[in-house]
């Protein structure tokens, strides 16, 4: 299990990613992974997160169990960076 600041993990899964969020029940989302084969995950609070076809998919339904490698994130935005 590896650790990331929030900032830096949250900004990795926006990269060429839209504004817009995708939130899925727990067996879609686990399909979704492995038809889109993120090589991180990443987390926060409660909700699990990747970006895919332009957008950040997420659930609020899973484990770090469910994925090979998860990044621990303390928080998740879409407000313009600041300090």
């Amino acid at each position: 299990m590896a650790y990331a600041s929030g900032g830096a993990a949250a900004a990795a899964a926006a990269v060429n990613s839209s504004s817009y969020r995708v939130k899925f029940k727990r067996d879609e989302f686990l399909e979704l992974y492995t038809i889109a084969k993120p090589d991180i995950v990443y987390q926060t609070g409660r909700m699990h997160f990747f970006s895919y076809d332009g957008f950040v998919m997420y659930s609020f339904e899973c484990e770090d169990e469910d994925f090979a490698k998860v990044l621990h994130a303390i928080e998740f935005s879409n407000y313009q960076w600041s300090e």
